[in-house]
């Protein structure tokens, strides 16, 4: 059990957070590994610059949790609520983890960084991801509904359906190979 409200340039490894109660508790730079967050409630958590390597998250409760400039990595994220996070100065990079079937939903998350993530059935609606990064991810069945995508790197994503009426897509990068994925609303055969 960890005690004490303030953890600074603490790691934590190999730990079942399922078993420790978080109430409050402040982590900056930190970092965790091989830590299992699975279904814990992590609500009214700080965590400022810290680093996740291959831990377990899928389906914590994140109400009113802060991730400031936050780093996962090799980690399983999947179903999610960042929407319920507090948004200020809300801010993730993610790396080879899988967010499947999680929402992002009305947030502001410019310059997000994605690679080699798993984004299926995850919601973008609403939000606002301007100048951000989806490096060889994908992002089947993910819903993009009045999403700002300008300045977008999509060139290495796949299986994206993004309506271009729909979300503002304006100067986003796209590979030839992966037009498909703008065009499939309007029923068009590409050869």
């Amino acid at each position: 059990m960890i005690t004490g409200y303030y953890h600074e340039e603490e790691e934590f490894i190999n730990i079942d957070f399922q078993e420790t109660v978080f109430n409050k508790v402040e982590y900056e730079y930190c970092t965790f590994k091989n830590c299992n967050f699975n279904t814990v409630n992590l609500s009214a958590v700080s965590f400022l610059e810290c680093e996740f390597l291959n831990c377990d998250f899928s389906n914590a409760i994140l109400t009113n949790t802060q991730f400031n400039q936050v780093k996962f990595e090799s980690c399983k994220l999947i179903g999610l609520q960042f929407d319920a996070c507090n948004d200020f100065l809300l801010s993730f990079q993610f790396f080879q983890s899988t967010l499947d079937f999680s929402s992002f939903y009305k947030l502001k998350l410019k310059n997000t960084f994605f690679e080699s993530c798993s984004l299926k059935e995850v919601d973008f609606s609403d939000s606002d991801f301007t100048a951000s990064v989806f490096s060889n991810c994908d992002l089947q069945g993910a819903i993009f509904q009045n999403t700002v995508l300008q300045k977008c790197d999509f060139k290495s994503a796949t299986n994206f359906n993004i309506h271009p009426t729909e979300n503002q897509i304006s100067k986003a990068i796209f590979a030839s190979d992966n037009l498909n994925g703008l065009l499939q609303s309007f029923n068009i055969k590409i050869e």
